[in-house]
């Protein structure tokens, strides 16, 4: 099984959108990007999608094959395929990180998220995301109390692993 993002960090933005990745998330991306060799930069895709989407979803470059490759997978010329193909292939960029540990984010991704100073990294299994930490604050951890509230107060998010298929 590949390696998985783990862990949040808060990271500065300078004025020329550059930023560390998480040193973490480095070994990560190494560790996804089939071409990378010690000294090399490894390689990953952001995805930027639609316009509602606030945040930036990034992809090793193993994780955004599996997609690709069930995309390849969808009848050609199907809506769904095409959509799916502007997402994932169109409404994204491909970089690497550089030698000293950092990216440099275009001026059109900053602004389509509205970062500035500073970013926020969340692992999400085999991705991560690059918020505005006002708007993850405000959005997400928003949605993650209202998830709650339909669960007792000892309940232990370990037994969803447990439920049925399809349940």
């Amino acid at each position: 099984m590949a390696r998985r993002f783990r862990g949040e960090f808060h990271q500065k933005v300078d004025d020329k959108g550059r930023m560390s990745i998480p040193a973490q998330f480095r070994r990560v991306l190494e560790a996804g990007d089939p071409e990378w060799t010690d000294g090399k930069r490894p390689e990953f895709v952001i995805v930027y999608g639609p316009p509602k989407q606030k945040y930036l979803e990034c992809y090793t470059m193993q994780a955004i094959g599996e997609v690709d490759d069930r995309i390849a997978a969808m009848p050609r010329g199907s809506m769904e395929r095409r959509m799916l193909e502007r997402l994932f292939n169109g409404q994204s960029q491909q970089t690497n990180v550089d030698e000293t540990g950092r990216i440099v984010l275009p001026a059109k991704l900053r602004a389509k998220i509205g970062l500035e100073a500073e970013a926020y990294f969340i692992a999400t299994g085999d991705t991560f995301q690059i918020w505005k930490p006002e708007t993850y604050e405000t959005e997400e951890e928003a949605k993650a109390e209202a998830w709650l509230e339909d669960y007792p107060e000892d309940f232990d998010p370990l037994t969803l692993l447990d439920a049925p298929k399809g349940a």
